[in-house]
């Protein structure tokens, strides 16, 4: 009855890149929606940013993913190539910290993307919504060309 009072949400790219459909990730836990729910960046960039305003919960000791915290409760994943953490932090730099307040489009990681490629490591890179049950209508932006900080990726609404 009260649906209109439902506020909609919008998350960023984290990376410049094409978004696909999860789906299209060829690594069964992200396709599947294991880890959440959301989509993927084919990147093209070497810089990773906040997609949303939050508070940065975790960043793996090897750089390759972070988790964020969102005032509307979501928690934000996003996971910077496939099996990349094999490389054990080679070719990502952390810039920002844990516990730290950050807003859309502030750098979080950097990579260097030939260092990560040449050892023949994918950069497709999921962002999910790690708890998609509190959530609804959660949308991708599928097949636009994103710009990191700008471009909207993926919309959802609370239930």
């Amino acid at each position: 009855m009260f649906g209109f009072l439902k506020k909609n949400y919008k998350l960023v790219a984290p990376v410049d890149g094409k978004v696909v459909d999860l789906s299209q990730v060829p690594d069964q836990v992200f396709a599947e929606k294991m880890a959440g729910d959301g989509v993927a960046i084919e990147t093209t960039g070497d810089t990773i940013v906040a997609p949303a305003d939050g508070k940065v919960s975790m960043i793996f000791k090897t750089n390759h993913a972070f988790g964020i915290t969102l005032s509307n409760g979501a928690e934000i994943l996003v996971h910077i190539g496939l099996d990349t953490v094999a490389l054990e932090g080679a070719g990502f730099e952390r810039i920002a910290q844990e516990g730290q307040e950050v807003k859309a489009g502030d750098v979080i990681i950097k990579i260097n993307r030939e260092e990560i490629t040449s050892k023949g490591y994918s950069l497709i890179t999921p962002v999910l919504v790690t708890n998609p049950d509190i959530f609804k209508d959660i949308e991708g932006n599928i097949g636009a060309i994103v710009k990191a900080g700008n471009d909207e990726v993926l919309t959802y609404k609370a239930k």
